[in-house]
């Protein structure tokens, strides 16, 4: 099949997906900084819940298939992804807005996106479901030591002592939870497209962060919410948490998982823009140090040394399947 060409590239698409992602984290922080993070959480993913709803209705239909072998795989797999967004969605985003109300969303953008892979890495190697190779032993190692000198950083008394690392290790957590929640989505998307797994993931995970931020709903004045908070919170929901899943899974099963993972490391950079742009947020000395050793030791542990051949060329006819990886 030939390669896409212009808007269709999958490179561009995985672009676009990248600065949404990467933007969302001093979004995020903008809306925490005028509710309380419960809420903030719930707008995002309830919104979110909705777009991804809205999109299976009108995209969703030729994944449909009559077959009740497929349906009731289908089901079983709607089932998994809901129990999967407990973990992805809901627990991920409750410390990550905790995190937020405490610690600034640079932090966030180097700590999740960065320190995940690593954390999925060393974990299969422990299992012994992949290989230890001498690159992605160096690269694990090099990631930690970056993450021990950037959480130090962060305990520094001028720039935000404790309660910028309390922060911090709840961002921790948000990584553990994403790592977990990327090893077992093959599991997740068998039997089902991942349009509808996310929506499925997302739906469960809003729901039960409804019920989290039920208390504080009460507290929140909302005829006196700025506009441009409701702008922001449109945009978390329909950009990062709808749009740019959809625009990766194509990215995905055009050049592979593998080049797609090394586009991720586009997001702490991204972040590290905005944050600083339009937040005013900086590092300590330390935990810059930290940061740049955490990147480079997370790249080497996922390329492994190398650079992933580019997937070639497709001369069979699409037959319609979706990817399977998340």
């Amino acid at each position: 099949m030939p390669e896409d060409k212009g808007w269709k590239s999958p490179y561009l698409l995985l672009t676009v997906t990248m600065l949404l992602w990467g933007s969302a984290f001093a979004s995020s922080k903008s809306v925490v900084a005028q509710l309380p993070h419960t809420v903030a959480a719930l707008l995002r993913f309830g919104g979110g819940a909705v777009a991804l709803l809205a999109a299976v209705a009108v995209l969703g239909k030729s994944a449909a298939t009559p077959d009740s072998t497929t349906t009731a795989s289908a089901r079983g797999g709607g089932r998994r992804a809901a129990l999967a967004g407990v973990l992805g969605v809901f627990a991920y985003n409750g410390f990550f807005f905790w995190g937020l109300s405490l610690a600034p969303s640079l932090d966030a953008g180097i700590v999740i996106p960065v320190l995940s892979p690593v954390l999925t890495s060393a974990f299969l190697l422990v299992t012994g479901r992949e290989s230890a190779s001498g690159g992605r032993l160096a690269g694990l190692a090099l990631g930690l030591a970056g993450a021990v000198v950037f959480f130090f950083g962060a305990g520094g008394s001028a720039h935000g002592g404790t309660t910028r690392l309390t922060g911090d290790l709840l961002y921790l957590l948000s990584a553990v939870c994403w790592a977990a929640y990327t090893l077992i989505g093959p599991r997740v998307l068998a039997g089902i497209d991942p349009l509808r797994a996310t929506t499925y993931a997302t739906c469960a995970g809003a729901v039960l962060l409804g019920a989290l931020a039920a208390p504080d709903l009460g507290e929140v004045h909302w005829d006196g919410l700025p506009a441009g908070l409701w702008l922001n919170v449109v945009f978390l929901a329909i950009g990062p948490a709808a749009v740019a899943n959809l625009l990766y899974y194509r990215g995905v099963g055009a050049v592979g998982p593998a080049s797609a993972s090394l586009m991720m490391f586009m997001v702490p950079v991204v972040n590290t823009v905005c944050s600083m742009v339009f937040l005013g947020e900086s590092f300590g000395g330390l935990q810059a140090l930290g940061a740049l050793v955490l990147l480079s030791g997370a790249v080497l542990a996922v390329t492994r040394g190398r650079v992933p051949a580019r997937p070639r060329a497709r001369t069979a006819p699409i037959t319609g399947k979706k990817p399977s990886e998340l």
